[in-house]
């Protein structure tokens, strides 16, 4: 939608509220195509060896599959997250650049995994996370194979990788483009997904987490309900697929979808009062499966993110590949675009939920709302400096009205890295 077109409709007094994802932060190491099949990433591969025309990739986006584990899998590490550091979280309002109070912020420094440190601000509050709940989708899917083949990694991978899923109506409608890239012409297109399209789940699960496609998420959703119900049948052929979809009822799809959303979260120790996605990331998705709300918690993404990196998110090879596959390795964007932070790997995910409403001299634009203005950034973050290593992460969520948002969390994230790297000096202190 033009912001011509949004002007226009404040000035009748019409009240927009919009789902906005980047489409261009693109994410999971480039030399992944082989394992995965995502035909994006041998696009990045080349282009970042200069066998093809192209942007070099940020020095903090050039490691490699085997490089991007969960760094705790070895260590003892509790279920919880530690006790709250008060004096930290006494530091982190101040690095806020406004109204504080419309801020959440939880961090947890894991650079010294042995004494690791969580601060938080405004850490009950709630919010809708927008995108971030694609994370959410990727993490019921992992759930579902695990417990279809908890002892078979392999055929898990082998059901990512030679799945095969051609949109449907579920993909209406979304403006979020993807990447197509044709591996024996070398031609790379992008265009929002369409009736017809083609990818693998690993490419959906990619399009979903990277240019965040509203569409690639409902049709993981739409793969959920399936997998769920055929079991060790999945995958099945499109005819049985929508004569399943087309014949249950609305609510019985919903009670299918929501059982496999909620039960990982919840076996997994998250409080899904504070963290649940709850309904489908299209139009026609929320016509067809029943939903319910949906929100987030800071406290609770660090603890997913925690889960993640001690290899406990459902497990060991899920966690792994969740974390690749929110591995940034080409243009980062709010949180993760400060320049301070381009040396360093990030691991990010991000989502926002903006309305306008009809006000005197003011101009509605992205991240920048007068009725709401949400936005929530998940990020993990290594670096080496000075001969340090630093590993934390960092949940960020705010609704500060009529101010960019996107620059806001930018600015949040270079503070936040000095003040990581200030607590290690002042301990060596």
């Amino acid at each position: 939608m033009s912001l011509n077109v949004i002007r226009a409709m404040i000035n009748t007094g019409v009240v927009i509220s919009l789902l906005m994802s980047s489409n261009v932060s693109l994410a999971y190491p480039i030399d992944g195509y082989p394992e995965t099949g995502i035909r994006r990433l041998e696009y990045y591969r080349l282009s970042d060896s200069g066998e093809i025309k192209g942007k070099s990739l940020y020095e903090g986006a050039k490691r490699l599959s085997d490089d991007i584990r969960p760094r705790l899998i070895n260590k003892k590490t509790a279920a919880k997250l530690p006790q709250l550091n008060k004096a930290v979280s006494a530091r982190l309002a101040p690095l806020i650049p406004e109204q504080a109070h419309r801020y959440s912020i939880s961090v947890l420094d894991l650079s010294n995994p042995d004494t690791p440190i969580y601060a938080e601000h405004n850490g009950d509050y709630r919010s809708n996370v927008g995108s971030v709940g694609k994370l959410l989708v990727a993490v019921a899917l992992f759930s579902k194979l695990q417990e279809l083949y908890p002892d078979d990694v392999e055929k898990r991978r082998q059901i990512l990788k030679n799945t095969v899923v051609t949109a449907d109506e579920f993909v209406n409608s979304d403006h979020h483009k993807v990447g197509f890239w044709d591996v024996e012409k070398r031609q790379l297109t992008r265009h929002s997904l369409h009736v017809g399209d083609q990818g693998n789940l690993y490419e959906y699960l990619d399009w979903a987490l990277s240019p965040s496609s509203n569409a690639a998420a409902a049709m993981l959703q739409r793969e959920l309900i399936l997998l769920s119900h055929f079991g060790k049948a999945y995958p099945v052929n499109d005819e049985i697929a929508q004569s399943y979809l087309e014949q249950t009822s609305k609510t019985d799809l919903g009670t299918l979808f929501l059982e496999a959303m909620v039960a990982p979260l919840k076996a997994a120790g998250i409080d899904t009062e504070k963290l649940r996605q709850g309904s489908f990331f299209t139009r026609t998705g929320k016509n067809r499966v029943l939903g319910t709300n949906s929100y987030g918690n800071p406290r609770e993404l660090v603890k997913l993110l925690y889960l993640m990196e001690t290899g406990k998110l459902v497990d060991e090879f899920s966690s792994t590949e969740l974390k690749r596959l929110i591995y940034l390795t080409e243009r980062r964007i709010r949180y993760a675009s400060h320049p301070n932070l381009n040396p360093h790997s990030v691991y990010f995910k991000s989502g926002s939920l903006y309305s306008c409403q009809a006000e005197e001299g003011f101009t509605c634009g992205k991240y920048k709302g007068n009725k709401r203005n949400l936005l929530a950034s998940v990020a993990i973050v290594e670096s080496q400096e000075d001969g340090k290593n630093y590993h934390y992460l960092v949940v960020v969520q705010s609704n500060v009205l009529k101010i960019n948002s996107a620059v806001a969390h930018q600015t949040i994230a270079a503070r936040i890295h000095k003040l990581i790297k200030s607590l290690h000096q002042d301990s060596a202190e």
